[in-house]
């Protein structure tokens, strides 16, 4: 019992970034992050599978769309929880307990008020909402009541995010995987259960999404509370200071805005493919997970990085960012190299899991669509590295510019060449790499210009 407990201490403390192996310390906390989006979008992959074989292409329909405007909602509350976490990160580096106090208090307060009016705002806009996305005329009752249904879930989501980012920022990815791992699980059986044995349709996949996401968001907000003197200190004294409401402010509304714009050029693409039908629009929901289930791993790495940079810059380290960045791009060009190869030979059968083979037109524009996008991968993980750097740099406007640049091209090149017969839906599938390849190489300007040479300048002290 003694080892068990002498475990899960080691799980669940806080990293310091600051010190040890620059490597193996952003590695192994970027590790549980990595497993969490793993689980995460392995339940994607269940729902999309359950809702696929036991409801049919039309549920697909509604479920892909659903999964495109929840993106586009929540990303102001991961934007700005994103951008909390890199105050959090910058006070702890500082060993500022008390600036770390007023900042959650900040943050808190911000959080709450945006999820309360998200919430609202999308239940009395459902109707608009639907028609803005062009969805089919067969399938808008589901997917009104979907919509409506996981819309209530918003506040979880908030819950779950905000406690996690704190942790996280504070060198703890542990827990936040632990407590999305249980509501994962949950979700899958749940799913399951509604779905394929009590036969509740898309009814039942969206109560099982709502269950598991208040199980996990007011799960890790009683651990936190329960364990962290940090968080119980900001709540009980609850005091907010307007400097660290305006700090908070600052890193959040660029990233808010950046995850924002990035979401709505997806969700506006979302629309384009719609447009084109139930089949396209099944084709893409099954693609996209498929996608997101091989590229997100790197996201969260980039997250990781970005945590790391930001306790660094606290403590005015600049050889170990340095070298951080090194060690991070090293790894981004050689796990996006082997999904990239992996998925091109898995396409069709990994289409084939979630589409009856029976299918064949579905699947087929699925393949094309993961063949046109999967040899680029590097595309988006240099990507997602430029925006936890720039967000770690407290230069959230260039993450803004980068996906405005990125998301801009995309949909501007998808309703330009999805509008000529030659070309048709398989202009919006390679209007996504080019929309990268634009963003990173102004990235990589920037940072050549304004960040490469300050760097150089540091001293290498990487093994403190």
């Amino acid at each position: 019992m003694n080892h068990l407990k002498s475990l899960g201490n080691r799980l669940t403390k806080h990293r310091d970034l600051t010190k040890g192996p620059v490597f193996s310390t952003m590695f192994f906390f970027a590790l549980p992050m990595i497993l969490g989006n793993i689980l995460q979008q392995g339940y994607n992959v269940v729902d999309t599978w359950v809702v696929g074989h036991y409801i049919g292409s039309k549920a697909l329909a509604a479920v892909g769309s659903a999964f495109a405007l929840m993106t586009f909602l929540t990303s102001f509350l991961l934007g700005l929880c994103m951008g909390s976490g890199v105050v959090f990160s910058l006070c702890f580096g500082r060993k500022d307990k008390k600036e770390l106090e007023h900042s959650i208090c900040a943050s808190f307060v911000l959080v709450t008020i945006i999820a309360f009016f998200l919430t609202v705002f999308s239940i009395i806009s459902v109707d608009v909402i639907i028609i803005w996305m062009n969805i089919p005329m067969e399938i808008i009752e589901i997917t009104k009541e979907y919509f409506i249904l996981v819309f209530c879930g918003i506040p979880a989501i908030a819950i779950y995010n905000f406690f996690g980012a704190y942790l996280k920022a504070v060198g703890n990815s542990v827990v936040p995987l632990i407590f999305l791992g249980i509501s994962t699980l949950l979700n899958i059986v749940l799913d399951i259960l509604f779905v394929a044995v009590l036969y509740q349709g898309t009814f039942g996949a969206a109560v099982a999404t709502i269950i598991s996401q208040y199980v996990s968001g007011i799960g890790i907000g009683i651990y936190v509370i329960t364990k962290n003197s940090s968080i119980r200190n900001a709540f009980y004294q609850f005091k907010i200071k307007k400097s660290s409401l305006k700090e908070i402010a600052n890193y959040s509304i660029l990233t808010c805005m950046q995850q924002s714009v990035m979401n709505l050029g997806i969700l506006m693409v979302q629309g384009l493919v719609n447009s084109f039908g139930t089949a396209i629009m099944a084709a893409f929901a099954a693609a996209v997970k498929i996608d997101s289930f091989t590229y997100m791993p790197i996201q969260e790495y980039a997250n990781a990085f970005s945590t790391f940079i930001a306790q660094n810059v606290g403590a005015q380290k600049k050889g170990r960012m340095k070298q951080g960045i090194h060690y991070a791009v090293i790894s981004m060009v050689a796990y996006c190299c082997f999904a990239s190869f992996v998925l091109w030979f898995l396409a069709k059968p990994l289409m084939q899991v979630f589409i009856d083979e029976n299918e064949v037109m579905i699947i087929t524009e699925g393949v094309r669509y993961l063949h046109t996008i999967g040899p680029f991968y590097c595309g988006i993980g240099c990507l997602f590295l430029f925006y936890g750097l720039y967000r770690a740099l407290g230069k959230p406007a260039m993450s803004v510019v980068l996906t405005v640049v990125s998301l801009g091209t995309r949909v501007a090149l998808s309703y330009t060449l999805a509008m000529l017969p030659s070309i048709g839906v398989a202009g919006i599938w390679w209007s996504i790499p080019i929309g990268w390849g634009l963003a990173d190489l102004i990235g990589f300007l920037y940072y050549y210009k304004n960040v490469f040479n300050g760097l150089s300048q540091a001293n290498n002290c990487i093994h403190e």
